[in-house]
């Protein structure tokens, strides 16, 4: 009977093990959905300086929804929603760029689809620390696009026949509505909670368009417009049950 007894114990202890081992692997968080506010950089024809037109950045809010794969991969499903703009005579010099005088707003609704990479392997938040991250994907951008050309200095640029062409084939130009974009970026992320982490992230769209601003010709047809977006938020991670404990022997 002893026999009997000892061998169910041992039995249960590994089959209690076991099962929680796999509890573990199927029941830690899966999902999170996140919100986060900033501002869209505008970087192309219309600013002279590299890291994009800071001096009038627009106000955006992406929200998103991510579904944890493992300790370091998750997929993301984005909804980004901001302006982008910019005014050549916000610049001094070069000196041209105040006659010329173009500028823009452009509305931005992205959706997008992409692969994140947490570095540190802690989707889970057991540890907390701040932990990097890494993401890219696809994605498709709707445009509306404003421009305005009224304040150009025809007489400054009499001689200019390249820019005064440029202008007129832009002006009967469709301006585009959707156009594809590639976010890439990197963040960071902070649990404060089991369920709640905040974050912070930097992102850049490379496009396959030089009409975001509504200017290509009259510009620098030889190069694409882009944008960046930089946000603070927060995640709410959800789906998260304790494993079951394993039952009491006694004797």
């Amino acid at each position: 009977m002893k026999v009997i007894s000892r061998k169910a114990i041992v039995f249960t202890l590994i089959a209690c093990s076991f099962f929680n081992s796999l509890h573990a692997q199927f029941l830690v968080p899966k999902h999170e959905i996140g919100l986060g506010v900033g501002m869209f950089i505008y970087q192309g024809d219309l600013t002279p300086e590299d890291a994009g037109a800071f001096k009038t950045p627009g106000f955006a809010f992406n929200i998103f929804y991510n579904r944890l794969l493992s300790r370091s991969f998750s997929l993301r499903t984005n909804l980004a929603h901001g302006k982008l703009t910019a005014d050549d005579a916000n610049y001094k010099t070069p000196e041209w760029r105040k006659e010329r005088a173009f500028r823009f707003g452009t509305r931005v609704t992205e959706i997008s689809e992409l692969l994140v990479w947490n570095i540190l392997g802690n989707n889970y938040g057991e540890r907390k620390i701040i932990s990097p991250y890494i993401f890219g994907g696809i994605g498709i951008s709707a445009l509306r696009i404003t421009r305005d050309w009224s304040n150009i200095n025809y007489d400054y640029f009499a001689s200019e026949t390249t820019l005064l062409e440029g202008l007129a084939e832009d002006s009967t130009h469709t301006l585009p509505s959707t156009i594809g974009v590639i976010p890439v970026g990197i963040g960071f992320r902070y649990p404060i909670t089991d369920k709640l982490s905040l974050m912070a992230e930097g992102s850049y769209r490379f496009t396959f368009s030089d009409y975001i601003d509504g200017f290509s010709k009259a510009s620098n047809p030889n190069k694409n417009d882009f944008y960046s977006n930089i946000s603070l938020g927060i995640i709410y991670t959800f789906g998260k049950r304790s494993t079951l404990d394993c039952p009491i022997i006694r004797n």
